[in-house]
């Protein structure tokens, strides 16, 4: 909750705004408000602050707070984790590999545990029925959103469904153009905010293809899929490269292949049986 909060702060009406701060500076405190008290000690109204969770994505002011008391629960341990330039070098001017390493696995290990706990399984199922029954299946990303989107083809490929993957926005913008209904398309983006991406999403919408993006919420790109699993992580691109983000989008594409693999039942079993024993006898031969 508190990493959608910084993920929506920007985009919501300025009153809003302070609820976002306070929440992030203060959540041990708002979880033990009242809304009428919250309002009064922010300085909005009622109303506001229920505009303010339904932005977050939540039904009313008791489910924030749920939520909210969740990620203190489970999450605290784990926001202050991050390398900070400056704070974690030793005598000869490096980081000791043992903190690197724990306090990577350790933002690691809380964005996977952020994004499994603001996850609707209903988004997962319908998600699943949509590629399951699709004629075909393409993938769009860019960057290092490209490479998660290929490699999510790539398991998809292996359940002998017809699934290409383009990195190269000009050439899946084109490809949208050939879609027709009863095709899907995933696309990937951190930020749901890449015009090219955009594009190539309208346009397959337009020829009537289904389209599961894998992004943040409360984006355009959220927006306009048929579906969407989020992952509102707040990535610091200060530091190298983090990229946290993509360690979630590859999760959640395990977890479409394999709810979409469990929907074919025993005939994929069998496609991959032989599929193993071929891979098996022409490692054998070489």
């Amino acid at each position: 909750m508190l990493a959608r909060i910084a993920a929506v702060r920007d985009q919501i009406r300025p009153s809003e705004r302070k609820l976002a701060d306070y929440a992030i500076a203060h959540p041990g405190d708002v979880i033990n408000l009242s809304m009428a008290e919250l309002a009064d000690r922010v300085g909005v109204s009622e109303p506001t602050v229920a505009r303010f969770c339904a932005a977050l994505g939540c039904r009313g002011f008791r489910e924030f707070k749920i939520k909210l008391a969740q990620d203190i629960a489970g999450g605290m341990p784990f926001l202050h984790q991050d390398l900070s330039v400056g704070g974690d070098l030793d005598a000869d001017g490096g980081v000791p590999g043992a903190v690197l390493a724990g306090k990577l696995f350790d933002r690691t290990i809380a964005t996977l545990m952020q994004v499994r706990n603001n996850l609707p399984a209903d988004a997962v199922d319908r998600a699943a029925d949509v590629l399951a029954s699709a004629r075909r299946i393409e993938f769009y990303g860019s960057g290092n959103s490209g490479t998660v989107a290929e490699d999510i083809q790539r398991k998809f490929f292996r359940l002998g469904m017809p699934t290409v993957a383009y990195s190269d926005s000009h050439v899946y913008f084109a490809s949208a153009l050939t879609l027709a209904k009863g095709d899907a398309v995933v696309a990937v983006s951190s930020t749901g905010r890449t015009r090219d991406i955009l594009d190539a999403v309208q346009n397959a919408r337009k020829a009537g293809a289904d389209v599961v993006a894998l992004t943040r919420s409360g984006s355009p790109l959220a927006d306009m899929a048929t579906v969407s699993l989020v992952a509102d992580v707040a990535d610091d691109f200060d530091i190298h490269s983090p990229m946290t983000v993509r360690i979630a989008h590859l999760v959640l594409g395990d977890i479409l292949s394999i709810a979409v693999a469990l929907r074919m039942g025993d005939t994929l079993q069998e496609r991959l049986k032989r599929h193993d024993r071929a891979v098996d006898a022409h490692v054998s031969e070489r």
